[in-house]
């Protein structure tokens, strides 16, 4: 099993947008990312990343509603292990399962359970019911057996349900792989009234050609336009040198990377408190009261910024209220946030024995 999990971390991608995230994986054969359509609705191009992936930006390439899966296009990147497709008729009712994804913005999670139910109906379709974990980030990601094999894609779970999760056999990814390769690279989307396929050369504006329903390519979603609070954000970021698009983790979300430190920027409507928290470094496992004395005695010096821990990453925090909040405040408060998080990192790592966060060691 430990040698599956390990398999799938070069498989498995994190999406983000600017309104969710989600998990998609690799489909080497194939050439397309698999995720959920309510994981990259509404978007032309979605962020993605993994073990064997560098960020990036790549398209959105169809999406079928009835289903709820979507195809992305192939990752620009490092060569990645070809993912096992498996059949329902290997598995049963009691066959342990491996659900992996990114759930509730973690890099990767495996959670074990049991099929509990292979004939579970919702609409016209039968989905595989099972116990494994899944949270919002979940969406998206391939449900594997003990052996490899990818059976389904983790879609949905039961509201207030104890772990009943839901996932759409494989069966019907690999259907609707075939149709999509029939428009020869086009972008394209099944009706959700008749099912068919519909390409960019084949559409009649933004309705399918068969039957008339409202049917809209990804290519004709309308561009993510940030507002208010948000929008100054993004001003800034982008001032500030880094590419917005690549810097979206969901709704008010953003993270970036400064030298070592990686820098996530948030902002909540309902409070309208705007966080920026920089991970500096890791705890050592020696000498820790010399490092906590000094992070004391700097939170009585750095104006603005703190100091916290937080299991064991080092944090540099900025907080601020969106009244406070403008293009001016904004660029000096995030210019020193970033430019002491790039100071204290070197500092707790050579005079005070902290380690390298293992994630910038790695890429």
């Amino acid at each position: 099993m430990q040698e599956v999990i390990d398999l799938y971390k070069k498989i498995v991608i994190q999406i983000a947008t600017p309104y969710s995230t989600g998990t998609g994986f690799y489909l080497k054969e194939h050439g397309v990312i698999v995720t959920n359509e309510h994981v990259v609705r509404d978007n032309q191009c979605v962020v993605i990343n993994g073990v064997n992936i560098d960020k990036q930006l790549v398209k959105v390439i169809f999406i079928d509603t009835n289903y709820d899966i979507a195809f992305l296009e192939a990752p620009k990147g490092k060569d990645i292990p070809s993912a096992q497709i498996g059949s329902v008729k290997m598995v049963s009712e009691g066959t342990t399962i491996i659900a992996i994804g990114h759930p509730l913005g973690l890099r990767y999670t495996a959670t074990q359970g049991i099929i509990s139910n292979m004939q579970h109906l919702q609409g016209d379709i039968v989905y595989i019911q099972h116990d494994a974990a899944l949270n919002p980030g979940n969406s998206g990601g391939p449900l594997v057996d003990t052996k490899g094999f990818i059976i389904g894609v983790n879609t949905f779970i039961m509201k207030d349900g104890n772990s009943i999760g839901f996932s759409l056999p494989i069966r019907h990814v690999i259907q609707s792989i075939q149709d999509f390769k029939a428009g020869n690279g086009k972008i394209g989307i099944r009706c959700e009234s008749c099912l068919n396929l519909v390409f960019e050369d084949t559409i009649d504006g933004k309705y399918c050609p068969h039957c008339g329903t409202k049917a809209v390519l990804p290519t004709q979603a309308d561009p993510y336009e940030p507002i208010g609070i948000s929008r100054t954000i993004e001003n800034l970021l982008t001032d500030l040198g880094y590419e917005v698009n690549l810097s979206r983790r969901g709704p008010n979300i953003w993270q970036v990377q400064n030298g070592s430190a990686r820098i996530n920027i948030s902002y909540h409507e309902k409070t309208g408190l705007i966080e920026g928290d920089a991970f500096l470094c890791t705890l050592p496992k020696e000498n820790i009261k010399s490092l906590y004395e000094y992070l004391l005695k700097e939170n009585y010096h750095i104006e603005g910024l703190m100091f916290s821990v937080k299991g064991n990453d080092i944090i540099l925090s900025l907080l601020i209220y969106d009244r406070y909040f403008n293009e001016d405040t904004g660029m000096k408060l995030f210019q020193h946030l970033f430019q002491k998080a790039d100071d204290y990192d070197n500092v707790l790592v050579e005079q005070y024995g902290a380690h390298w966060r293992q994630e910038f060691l790695s890429e």
